[in-house]
């Protein structure tokens, strides 16, 4: 478990009574969450009280702090102990400390900093809950590759989304590597799952009566330029994105009912779910802001 602490060998103060624990190799068990265990083992769907995410770098722990998630330990790189002594005692939980070698063997230790952090996963939203008060909506459907789903949650922070809903089979924001490329956006914008008997139907039809335009990113016949005067002029929006392969699903386009493209040159006919979708953000929800 994260956090529990070991025998009194190795420990030392770091400020107010903070613990620090140094451990001779990546191989003690005490540091399973972050170097053994997947992000599937880490959550649990059966004990949800119980699911853990990884944090890495000071700035996403920051950001995860800001938002109100519970922390469990930290590991940290002994070089970095100092200059994080802070943070680890505004969390106020055990820091475990590797030496320098063992840490740099460690996957990801160029955008880890030398800092993780445990933390105990926040509760989930309701699709209810993640709309409430919002005007700018992203629905993503069945990405696969957690890379691009923490790349649209930072677009999304950034250029003015206000949820982001996903599907049922869509790829977990608070996965390690989704967590770490969004910047710890996935902490800052609500987001919520839709349940497998509302999507895609139930989904749109929710939206509709909230008052949202629904819009598929797809080229579809008839589909519009995404600056389009019909489009801008919405008071509210819903913006659906398709998987990396095949885009959005026919049952979700005849959903959807319109669609909206991003006008190209060159011959190139798409961009990259995270590119199209900074795009879309900028165009439809960050302009009408500014």
């Amino acid at each position: 478990m994260p956090g529990r602490q070991g025998g009194q060998a190795g420990r030392q103060e770091i400020g107010m009574g903070m613990q620090a624990i140094r451990v001779e190799s990546a191989g003690d068990p005490r540091l399973d969450a972050y170097v053994r265990l997947t992000d599937r083992q880490l959550r649990s769907r059966l004990e949800p009280e119980k699911s853990v995410l990884i944090a890495e770098s000071r700035l996403v722990v920051e950001v995860a702090l800001d938002a109100g998630l519970r922390p469990l330990s930290f590991l940290v790189d002994d070089a970095r102990l100092e200059s994080c002594a802070d943070l680890i005692e505004r969390a106020g939980c055990v820091a475990y400390v590797l030496p320098h070698d063992q840490m740099e063997r460690l996957t990801g230790f160029n955008v880890n900093r030398g800092l993780l952090c445990a933390m105990r996963r926040p509760r989930p939203q309701t699709v209810g809950q993640a709309l409430s008060g919002a005007r700018r909506v992203a629905v993503l459907e069945d990405l696969v590759d957690v890379t691009n789903v923490g790349a649209v949650f930072r677009s999304a922070a950034a250029l003015g989304a206000d949820a982001v809903l996903l599907s049922p089979r869509c790829a977990d924001p608070l996965g390690r590597r989704a967590v770490r490329v969004s910047m710890g956006t996935v902490f800052k914008v609500p987001w919520a799952r839709v349940d497998p008997d509302a999507w895609p139907t139930g989904v749109v039809e929710d939206l509709g009566r909230h008052g949202f335009s629904c819009l598929a990113m797809a080229l579809e016949e008839g589909a519009v330029p995404i600056d389009d005067q019909s489009v801008a002029c919405a008071e509210r929006v819903a913006l659906f994105f398709g998987c990396e392969g095949y885009g959005l699903a026919r049952e979700t386009l005849d959903a959807v009912g319109r669609s909206v493209i991003i006008p190209m040159s060159h011959g190139v006919d798409s961009l990259n779910v995270a590119a199209s979708s900074a795009v879309a953000f900028w165009e439809l929800f960050a302009r009408g802001r500014r």
